[in-house]
């Protein structure tokens, strides 16, 4: 479970009903016909914009937000260099029966014990990785779009109330609640915006790229293991995907 998700978002809502309990009421902030419309509206030019294929996998992105959690790309690094080093004391093909739990570096693996050429693995696996980030990347970019529908839906209910108002000037004790009503639409649509969309969104961009990038990690270090390379030369080309921090000292690396 990813907590800085969760704690994020409690911490949203906590802050906005704050703020309504000093203010007053909280049902002065419900309005039935507001939340009709801008959550009917963002859910109907979301269908419009995408495929029904496309809509049934968002729930489980969304949730993805909140259940998953960063890939440990070192931990990746020490897996695949201890296969390196059974390659190298017996053979590449004794990697297929070592378990791996990682299903891209078991595909990885496997391929690279059934002695298919380098240039065959990195093409089959490339392809997994773009597959990937194209799944993602869509998921990311329907809540965008989300996002933007949001406030665009908000504003278009402040328009209808303040329509609606202008209509019965004639009383002006109504004028004031009227108000109060269509600019909910506005608020609702900010809500959406910032605290159930664009934050997720973002996060799951993170997602994928971390999970690209220890893919990545993958591929060039089984083609290190098949072309033979040293345990600690297939390391130090791997963790130049590392931040700095994270790579192992000069002095750990002697063998």
């Amino acid at each position: 479970m990813d907590i800085a998700s969760v704690v994020g978002i409690v911490l949203a809502n906590a802050a906005m009903l704050w703020a309504i309990a000093l203010g007053g009421s909280f049902a002065i902030f419900i309005d039935i016909p507001s939340v009709v419309l801008v959550i009917g509206g963002v859910i109907a030019a979301t269908m419009i914009k995408w495929t029904m294929g496309d809509l049934k996998s968002l729930v489980t992105v969304y949730l993805k937000v909140f259940f998953n959690s960063m890939p440990n790309s070192k931990n990746t690094i020490d897996e695949i260099i201890k296969l390196g080093e059974i390659a190298r004391r017996e053979s590449v093909f004794a990697l297929e029966k070592v378990p791996v739990e990682d299903k891209f570096l078991k595909k990885a693996v496997t391929l690279a014990a059934d002695n298919r050429p380098p240039e065959i693995i990195e093409s089959i696996l490339s392809l997994e990785i773009s597959a990937l980030e194209d799944r993602h990347g869509k998921g990311a970019e329907i809540l965008e779009g989300m996002a933007g529908d949001g406030p665009a839906f908000g504003m278009i209910g402040t328009l209808i109330g303040l329509v609606q108002m202008l209509q019965n000037m004639s009383d002006p004790s109504s004028i004031g609640p009227a108000m109060a009503v269509a600019l909910l639409t506005t608020l609702y649509g900010a809500v959406i915006m910032t605290v159930f969309t664009n934050p997720m969104a973002a996060k799951l961009k993170q997602f994928s790229k971390a999970e690209s990038t220890k893919m990545n990690i993958i591929v060039a270090g089984v083609l290190g293991i098949v072309a033979g390379e040293n345990p600690r030369t297939i390391r130090e080309k791997l963790e130049s995907f590392l931040a700095p921090k994270d790579r192992t000292p000069a002095d750990d690396k002697k063998e």
